[in-house]
């Protein structure tokens, strides 16, 4: 069952593509107002990994075209990203105007960090195959998970450390890119650093596709499922690291 082009394996790349999709067309009216991004995301997301899995199946579709479209595919999924989690950022600090319009460049900057901290690490990553194009892809799907995976990590830290209440929609989102993100980090970093054979990259494969599909459903839950209303105890941030504090600080930087 766990072989490539196997019942399962056809499921777990078609699914979870199928319900982003659905998911995208039923809340259209609300994602575009209050998560635009996200919404972009789940289309192209899902509609590029439904051409890779139509270039997979495709006979006449040759091997060097199906990872170059993984390639892009797998640059353009970390640009958008980067973005949504900057949006995550902007809504998590939504309150504190100054502090959201700042997070922007934090996130900009963490993201320039990251980037550095992954090309230098794919400059050491040894070469997994002999056809640098495959290799390539690898370590570029590496990369590209280590940024994801540092940025929601930053975004829950600081919701920790600051006592940041989430709305549900962002939560759940952040949740999903993180799970996502660090499973595949793992895996990816395997296929990057390791001599795999082709059934323990097929296994991997599985392990990434089952992943994803629970986070598609983790943002079907949080996005089309309503929320009940909840008292919140919770008092306001230790005084040393108010935002608030922080806030008006930076609201007179800012405009003197």
């Amino acid at each position: 069952m766990l072989q490539a082009h196997s019942l399962l394996w056809h499921y777990l790349w078609i699914a979870p593509n199928v319900i982003l999709l659905l998911l995208a067309a039923r809340g259209w009216r609300r994602l575009k107002e209050q998560f635009p991004v996200f919404l972009i995301f789940a289309v192209l997301s899902a509609t590029q990994q439904l051409t890779l899995y139509l270039a997979d199946i495709l006979p006449w579709v040759s091997g060097e075209t199906f990872w170059r479209t993984d390639s892009i595919s797998l640059l353009i999924d970390t640009l958008l990203k980067f973005v949504l989690i900057a949006e995550l950022f902007s809504r998590l600090f939504g309150p504190y105007t100054a502090i959201a319009r700042t997070s922007r460049s934090f996130v900009r900057g963490a993201g320039a960090a990251l980037v550095i901290a992954a090309t230098t690490i794919a400059v050491y990553s040894r070469s997994d195959s002999t056809k640098p194009l495959i290799s390539g892809t690898h370590i570029l799907g590496q990369s590209g998970f280590i940024i994801e995976s540092g940025l929601v990590l930053l975004l829950f830290l600081f919701a920790g450390y600051f006592r940041l209440s989430w709305d549900r929609q962002s939560f759940g989102v952040a949740l999903g890119l993180g799970i996502s993100g660090t499973v595949h980090l793992a895996t990816w970093a395997a296929m990057a650093n390791s001599e795999l054979s082709v059934h323990g990259r097929i296994l991997l494969d599985f392990v990434n596709m089952a992943t994803y599909h629970v986070c598609v459903l983790i943002w079907c839950y949080y996005l089309l499922v309503p929320s009940k209303k909840v008292s919140k105890p919770g008092g306001p941030p230790p005084p040393d690291h108010s935002l608030e504090v922080w806030n008006r600080e930076l609201e007179r930087l800012l405009h003197p």
